[in-house]
């Protein structure tokens, strides 16, 4: 899952000021039933635990964005903060759990009446809705919905941008194409689901996966409305099954949700939905953002990927009761891309991971409690598959680069004065260009001249997301984060990794790696159903690509959070990697 400034530099005083800051202690939050009087604030408050609890409904939850929604359309957007947002106004047959921390990913029955049951084989899943479903206009919600809302990630050339697992577990060969281009009468024609009656849906898998039902809890899991889906422009005005609709949504600068009076918190055990409306302002502007947010103008940052240096010092020293040091399943890295000269040669790949300062990288972006541990593995070390394997000698040599080692490798692969490359990286996402910059200065004392070009992270999938405008524009390298879309290594892996998810538009295999060892590896653990197992597997995956220098990561992230002393039932959700759960939240009037 992708993650999403104007000062180049983190001082070493100020690094220091947030590491001296962030390590006192402060008083944290309770798990009870209270009136949202604030007795629930403190410094990390809501790691593991609910801070200022309540129950109370009304007023209006203000959040503030550096960045819109990467699409608004429930089958195309892949943004972590996106997915979070979506549980306002969208439902699925499962979900996770509204709890702190670790019990977040545990599946819970949300459209449906209960989880699947399952056959002896592993391979049909059947569900039966709930009664009372609606949609926001007061119709009822089918089962045809819900196949019809999975049925248009096949629509491919128009719902671009989202995950394709629902597309390989149930359709492996391809052979459905999609609602827009079906010929049964109903749209309705992908044979691996059924829908016997409205309230009965099933699904047949070719070949068992034990993530599936992990795949439904998905916003692309979620039903769609034929007669109201407008295809490619759905993503400006999505069709309500949840506790809120789309008042206003102007891309870029705002969206306004507000209740709908159509929703029967009797058909929903999940959404409590407290506040009587959201509002969104989307500003590109992040120090602006931070001192707005600890004005109290906004109570939460919607992207949730941490506050600007600026911001983070000014909140620790002056506001820690309404700070969380957020621990996150996202690692940041850089993707060396096999289509762009020199990198399709494995020597060139190895030679930037030996000239790469891991520890200058996280001092850039803040230092370890701000920014996290130097990372060594390509998993995240929640997630089984991480291990301690470090081929590079990154954490041996505390971060620090290899340059004679790098040197080595340049003559190796034929470039023995350096080369040439093109790195981009997120203006929006902080820390990344400065990062990026870091990077620059790191390699070209090696001889690899980096240039460095800054994007719009909301541009991502048609951009870096696109294998052709890749070649176009002559990238070879690109800076980014990713979390896991559930927690397993197929869940975080294989959207990166596998050459079957490398697709022409949103696509995040940003390497274009094309390896038959890494994807027979994914069918090996997808298919074993012992996790322990599984995870085994994943080590060797993850030592594959170490080995081939395909994709560098380099931490393992943290970040300071505002927490609002407006929120109530604030807590850190790890099914959101480290953000609130948003559909928790309330506000004290």
């Amino acid at each position: 899952m992708p993650t999403v400034s104007p000062k180049r530099r983190l001082t070493a005083g100020a690094a220091l000021v947030v590491a001296a800051l962030v390590t006192t202690t402060a008083c944290g939050g309770g798990d009870g039933d209270g009136d949202g009087d604030g007795k629930g604030a403190g410094y990390n408050a809501a790691l593991n635990k609910v801070a200022n609890p309540s129950k109370k409904t009304g007023g209006t939850l203000r959040m503030v964005g550096k960045q819109d929604l990467d699409s608004a359309d429930p089958q195309r957007a892949y943004y972590g903060m996106s997915w979070d947002f979506m549980r306002f106004y969208t439902r699925q047959l499962v979900s996770y759990d509204t709890k702190p921390g670790k019990a977040s990913t545990k599946l819970v029955p949300d459209l449906a009446e209960s989880t699947a049951k399952i056959s002896a084989d592993g391979k049909t899943y059947t569900y039966k809705l709930r009664d009372g479903l609606t949609w926001e206009d007061g119709s009822p919600l089918t089962s045809k919905d819900v196949k019809y809302g999975i049925e248009r990630i096949w629509a491919k050339d128009t719902i671009t941008g989202g995950p394709g697992y629902l597309r390989q577990a149930l359709d492996p060969k391809g052979e459905y194409p999609g609602p827009y281009k079906d010929k049964s009468k109903d749209k309705l024609g992908l044979k691996a689901i059924e829908t016997p009656d409205d309230k009965t849906i099933i699904f047949k898998l070719p070949k068992r996966n034990g993530d599936f039902e992990q795949f439904l809890a998905m916003p692309s899991g979620s039903p769609v409305k034929a007669a109201k889906d407008t295809k490619a422009k759905y993503t400006s005005r999505p069709f309500s099954s949840g506790p809120y609709k789309f008042q206003t949504y102007k891309p870029g600068k705002k969206i306004v949700l507000v209740r709908n009076d159509k929703w029967k918190k009797s058909s929903d055990p999940i959404r409590p939905a407290l506040p009587d409306k959201i509002d969104v302002t989307i500003s590109a502007n992040l120090e602006e953002n931070d001192k707005r947010l600890m004005a109290g103008d906004y109570d939460v940052d919607l992207n949730g990927t941490g506050m600007t240096q600026s911001g983070r010092v000014t909140a620790v020293q002056k506001h820690k009761d309404s700070v969380d040091n957020m621990h996150t399943s996202f690692v940041r890295y850089v993707a060396l891309i096999h289509t762009a000269e020199p990198f399709n040669n494995v020597h060139c790949r190895k030679a930037v991971f030996y000239g790469t300062d891991f520890a200058g990288l996280q001092q850039t972006r803040g230092g370890k409690l701000a920014a996290g541990e130097i990372a060594n593995s390509t998993f995240p070390k929640a997630i089984p598959g991480h291990s301690d394997y470090d081929p590079y000698g990154v954490l041996a040599r505390n971060g620090k680069p290899d340059p004679a080692k790098a040197k080595d490798e340049l003559k190796k692969c034929g470039k023995p004065n350096g080369f040439s490359a093109k790195l981009t990286a997120r203006n929006n996402n902080p820390g990344e260009v400065d990062a990026a910059e870091a990077l620059q200065a790191q390699l070209k004392k090696v001889g690899i001249n980096v240039d460095v070009e800054s994007l719009d992270g909301a541009d991502s999938a048609s951009i870096t997301g696109s294998p052709s405008v890749v070649k176009k524009r002559g990238y070879s390298m690109q800076m980014s984060g990713w979390g896991p879309d559930f927690p397993s290594g197929q869940g975080y892996a294989q959207p990166l990794f596998d050459s079957r998810f490398l697709v022409e538009n949103g696509n995040y295999n940003e390497s274009q790696i094309k390896d038959k060892k890494v994807d027979a590896l994914f069918d090996k653990a997808i298919a074993e159903t012992d996790p322990v197992k599984a995870g085994e597997i994943y080590k060797q995956l993850d030592k594959r690509i170490l080995d081939q220098a395909d994709w560098m990561p380099f931490l393992y992230e943290k970040n300071i959070t505002w927490r609002g002393p407006r929120l109530t039932n604030a807590y850190m959700s790890d099914a959101y990697n480290g953000r609130y759960d948003y559909v928790s939240l309330g506000v004290q009037k």
